[in-house]
């Protein structure tokens, strides 16, 4: 007879979920920080690479938001979005955090929904990597 396998209590389930999304949080924030340190020209703006945990509540949460969606977009194609160019990966990262600063600041200032051509180079270039480092993380 086989054993019945106990489900876990619902905090266990709700507090591992937490931890995996904070984590994703945090991987999502240290890809940008290296992403600017390696594509930004010059001295970036010390907001740029703060550290996680000087990071505000707001960017950690829309950090996760993004996190999950390029994770749940490489899931539900089976990995297959790891085909994706550089250019759509960074779209696809940009188009995400665009919705997350209208979700956490209702009327953003225009710099910070910029529409994907408009970005500098160094932005494309980070948001890529950071689709790529999400991508690396599953693997």
């Amino acid at each position: 007879m086989s054993e019945k396998k106990r489900a876990p209590a619902d905090g266990q389930v709700l507090e591992r979920g937490l931890e995996s999304s904070l984590e994703g949080a945090r991987l999502f924030r240290e890809a940008w920080i290296t992403g600017v340190r390696k594509h930004f020209p010059g001295e970036p703006k010390p907001g740029y690479v703060t550290p996680w945990e000087e990071t505000p509540e707001w960017e950690r949460q829309a950090a996760g938001a993004v996190h999950d969606q390029v994770r749940q977009f490489l899931d539900l194609s089976d990995r297959h979005a790891s085909r994706l160019t550089r250019e759509q990966k960074s779209r696809f990262v940009a188009t995400c955090w665009t919705a997350q600063m209208y979700k956490h600041f209702g009327n953003p200032k225009p710099g910070h929904v910029a529409d994907w051509p408009d970005l500098p180079d160094w932005q494309k270039e980070t948001d890529a990597d950071i689709f790529e480092a999400i991508e690396d993380a599953l693997k």
